[in-house]
């Protein structure tokens, strides 16, 4: 007997409601068989069937509330499950019912899935297709780029054969677990994938007017306490299903309309003024990526919620890049890696959390989380934006492991893959404004992290040391931090122990 129970929700997430069960007791399974949906207050999640077999119990219903780790269901992995072998089970979002006679005497036919996503991410936009219908393919030959919020996605080919019939379009939401399109395996010829004419079927086409949706239970009742009817609540679940964030979004909406007199909450985004025409005609209007929209959102609500306040300082980099230039040939040599800035500050930045621990605490309700260890994120510029992968541990890594880790998640980021995992866990970041010329910026928190360092540009000034006017490499830091958390004796307290470690790292060797 297979038990089916709850998932990892995502930080600080502990229970969810069943919104909608996909299969009832009696049916057969496939492993990783989307069997039920639930819901999250920022996020829906699937639940895939981690065996074969026929479900035998449904433990939560509908409607109920359950934690991380709760039993859902049972699934007998000894019964009959003969009648499903073959075809594959249609899930509420495949579109087709024929595709698995669609390769005919040249091959058995192989479905095209979405793979997991990550933690937490239970949808994602089909990018761009490399391939087309009659292609042939090898296996594990790329075929298709999903977009989340976070990182792109490659789909490889499951077998070699040939792509018969291509269900979700370039620009098309699918979800995590859902069908992509279907492929004939073995050396089929391009001749079997013509009878596939309705490529134009992708995941988020809208329903048929006759076809009935089931919305979240949540979302019902929070439709009857709000007085809304159906029509005036978009929904973005799967199929068009209307979620409680939808109903909290249509709510927000009207309640804000008639709202003449009072003071309107300030809007995600500030209405357009009408264009003239002749300047409409030269503009061109571009769909903002998922992860454009995810680092705006982020980003304000980091400024919604957290105190936020920033403190400066400047350091003189001279120690720093005398020990560096004279010793990055043999550092390169004996390790492999060229030695860079970055490991310096990551360095500096442990040794000054370790005197300061409410920088690298975070707030959870009324209750203050301090971290013993470091994990240490560090923002990343992409062709696509900002990302921030995090370097574990690195409190008790050397310069050595650090530049080695930073290095390669580097390379990740800008080709795009970056798990959800590298992506998440971070206790406090750094940010260096400086590789692109700035000289003085306030970064934005990473939450729920309660400070972040941002780097700038080492600029010649004339500063005045012992009494003498002499020309130093400087550079300007500026610590953003939480201020429900952090005092302002801290932050600063932080920043001299980092401009001290810099300005001469052999404190570093010492723990000074």
């Amino acid at each position: 007997m297979a038990e089916i129970r709850v998932p990892t929700l995502g930080e600080s997430v502990t229970e969810a409601t069943i919104a909608t069960w996909f299969k009832k007791v009696g049916d057969t399974v496939a492993v990783d068989e989307m069997l039920c949906e639930l819901e999250t207050d920022k996020v829906t999640v699937e639940v895939p069937a981690t065996a074969a077999g026929v479900l035998s119990e449904i433990v939560a219903k509908e409607g109920d509330t359950v934690g991380v780790d709760a039993l859902l269901a049972n699934i007998d992995e000894n019964a009959d499950a003969s009648a499903g072998a073959t075809p594959a089970p249609a899930k509420p979002s495949d579109t087709s019912e024929a595709s698995e006679e669609t390769g005919g005497d040249s091959g058995a036919s192989v479905d095209i899935m979405v793979p997991t996503l990550g933690e937490s991410v239970t949808e994602a936009t089909v990018s761009t297709w490399f391939k087309k219908v009659g292609d042939t393919v090898a296996q594990d030959e790329m075929l298709c780029e999903l977009e989340t919020d976070k990182v792109s996605v490659e789909v490889p080919s499951p077998a070699a054969g040939t792509i018969t019939e291509i269900l979700a379009e370039a620009g098309a939401t699918v979800s995590a677990g859902g069908k992509l399109g279907v492929m004939t395996a073995g050396a089929g010829t391009a001749s079997a994938s013509q009878p596939a004419a309705a490529p134009d079927i992708t995941m988020n086409a809208p329903a048929d007017g006759g076809r009935d949706v089931e919305d979240a239970p949540s979302a019902k009742k929070l439709m009857a306490d709000k007085g809304l009817e159906r029509d005036q609540v978009t929904g973005t679940g799967r199929d068009g299903r209307i979620m409680k964030e939808d109903v909290l979004k249509a709510g927000s909406a009207s309640a804000a309309a008639p709202a003449a007199s009072a003071p309107a909450p300030a809007p995600t985004s500030i209405p357009r003024a009408p264009v003239p025409a002749e300047d409409a005609a030269r503009e061109e209007r571009v769909k903002m990526t998922r992860l454009r929209q995810t680092i705006a959102r982020r980003l304000k609500e980091s400024q919604n919620t957290a105190a936020m306040l920033t403190t400066y300082n400047e350091v003189d980099m001279t120690a720093a890049m005398e020990l560096r230039k004279e010793y990055k040939d043999l550092f390169e040599k004996k390790h492999g890696v060229k030695l860079g800035f970055m490991s310096f500050f990551v360095k500096a930045c442990c040794h000054a959390l370790k005197e300061v621990p409410d920088v690298n605490a975070e707030i959870d309700g009324t209750d203050v989380v301090y971290k013993n260890f470091v994990h240490m994120g560090v923002a990343v510029g992409t062709p696509t934006g900002l990302v921030v992968p995090v370097v574990r541990d690195a409190d008790k890594m050397g310069f050595a492991d650090i530049e080695k880790k930073i290095s390669e998640l580097g390379a990740r980021a800008r080709d795009g893959k970056l798990s959800m995992a590298e992506m998440q866990g971070g206790t406090f970041t750094i940010s260096n404004g400086g590789v692109y010329g700035s000289l003085m910026s306030s970064p934005i928190l990473n939450p729920p992290q309660s400070g972040i360092l941002g780097m700038h540009k080492i600029q010649e000034r004339p500063m005045a040391i012992k009494g003498q006017v002499v020309i130093r490499p400087m550079m300007y830091l500026a610590l953003s931090y939480d201020h429900r958390i952090v005092d302002g004796k801290g932050a600063v307290t932080f920043l001299v122990r980092v401009k001290e470690a810099l300005e001469d790292p052999r404190r570093l060797l010492m723990d000074l």
